[in-house]
């Protein structure tokens, strides 16, 4: 893949601060139709600790990058890594007294014979744009804190511009870092006659949307009248603003470039604002495009790097922070939902058990009141004498002792007469004067009868 570009264009103003802390490659009317490689590098650390971060990021990346580019055309994963890590060392030397206050974001594209490699770290942006058609086919995700609360549906959209926060960003380049912060990359294939990459620093965001930039790249306009109008629109931003619009006069492809490698489809479908078509809402994107995550390598800068840029006169604070604060609610979030499926489960169980145990009731009780009514029946039949053992008065003489009293009255006629056995149906209604209890033993399980 080879191409043709028309004179890329820079932007670099002051707006109302003291000095520059921006910087850019190639530096501003250096750059030529045949440059491929270009950077937007914001500085922080006041007074001139953030123009020279970002001086020492340009210099040291883009001059490993080049050597690169010059030696096979090509400039991949490995190139970068390798020109980042010149980056730091370029940092890390320039921080002579070792303080560790001055830090820069970085955006770099390079348009090379495997497409475009596009990198970010910081909340300066890239954007890969087609006016003919109205897309923005790619626009990097910032790494600032309200980025991450918009994505957590914790502020819309708009809020994001109004927050007190919105200075905030978890990811920079430092000197003497323990870990250095990695870049975003993306790898870009799908590229024509007409399109637009556009990195900028966040100053020229100020004031100014997509739809905006968008406006004025469609507008039939030569490309330095384009420039003058991003210019005339932030001339009142409070920040530094630079930016380079590289537009894309022509595409010669390859037969091996469809075996290229490309994921800004991916990116354009987890960058959440570009799907927002409500900004003004806070919405809850769990359903929709994939969740983003809170980057495991964002971390807070050094509280004297805080404390240094605090004293530098009304300037916003303008630096990582952690976002500790949101995942420590998300695990309170996910503890308070665990209490309550964990509570359901049991109401559950328990309406189960004592549904069941309402079923069983009755039967028990069913079988209770047979044994009792057999154990009756028993004892009544116990208590009548038989008519073979009572057929004598004189031998049931001796036995007399073991009716019960109270049988008695009813069994005796005279005091000479046989004793004989009365049939059931002449008992008086009042024979449950006749006492009978019976104990169940524990060995035999059979019943016992005992008289009183």
């Amino acid at each position: 893949m080879k191409f043709q570009l028309y004179q890329p264009q820079a932007i670099q103003e002051l707006g109302n601060r003291k000095n520059q802390e921006d910087s850019i490659y190639p530096l501003k009317g250096e750059a030529t139709l045949g440059s491929r490689l270009f950077l937007v590098c914001d500085g922080m650390g006041g007074h001139d600790k953030g123009e020279v971060a970002s001086a020492a990021v340009c210099k040291g990346l883009s001059k490993q990058a080049e050597e690169s580019l010059a030696a096979n055309g090509q400039f991949f994963d490995k190139d970068f890594e390798d020109a980042l890590a010149k980056a730091y060392a370029t940092l890390d030397a320039a921080d002579v007294m070792h303080e560790g206050v001055m830090g820069t974001t970085m955006t770099c594209i390079c348009l090379h014979k495997g497409g475009c490699l596009a990198a970010h770290i910081g909340d300066s942006r890239i954007y890969h744009l087609r006016p003919q058609t109205n897309q923005i086919l790619y626009r990097s995700r910032d790494h600032s804190l309200v980025q991450q609360l918009y994505e957590l549906g914790e502020i819309s959209y708009h809020e994001m511009d109004t927050s007190p926060r919105k200075n905030i960003i978890l990811k920079a380049m430092q000197p003497y870092q323990e870990e250095r912060m990695k870049a975003s990359l993306v790898h870009i294939t799908d590229i024509r006659e007409g399109d637009y990459f556009y990195l900028c620093s966040d100053g020229m965001l100020e004031i100014m949307d997509d739809d905006e930039i968008m406006s004025i790249l469609k507008a039939n306009t030569s490309d330095e009248e384009k420039v003058n109008e991003l210019i005339r629109r932030t001339q009142g931003n409070a920040d530094n603003h630079s930016a380079y619009l590289i537009r894309i006069k022509a595409v010669e492809h390859e037969e091996d470039d469809h075996l290229l490698f490309s994921d800004e489809a991916e990116a354009f479908s987890k960058n959440k604002a570009l799907h927002d078509k409500q900004k003004d809402r806070v919405w809850d994107f769990s359903a929709g495009a994939q969740t983003a995550q809170i980057d495991p390598h964002a971390t807070a800068v050094a509280a004297n790097t805080a404390h240094h840029n605090n004293n530098i006169g009304g300037q916003p604070e303008h630096w990582a922070s952690s976002a500790s604060t949101n995942q420590n609610k998300n695990r309170k979030n996910l503890t308070l939902i665990a209490l309550i499926v964990f509570l359901s489960i049991a109401l559950i169980i328990g309406a189960i058990l004592l549904f069941s145990g309402k079923k069983e009731t009755p039967a028990n009780e069913d079988e209770d009141n047979s044994q009792q009514t057999e154990q009756k029946e028993e004892s009544i039949k116990n208590t009548i004498p038989d008519e073979e053992s009572d057929t004598d008065a004189d031998e049931t003489a001796g036995e007399d002792d073991a009716i019960p009293s109270s049988a008695k009255p009813y069994l005796e006629k005279k005091a000479t007469d046989k004793i004989s056995p009365i049939e059931p149906d002449e008992i008086p209604e009042s024979k449950p004067a006749i006492i009978t209890t019976a104990t169940r033993t524990p060995d035999e399980g059979s019943a016992t009868k005992t008289e009183e």
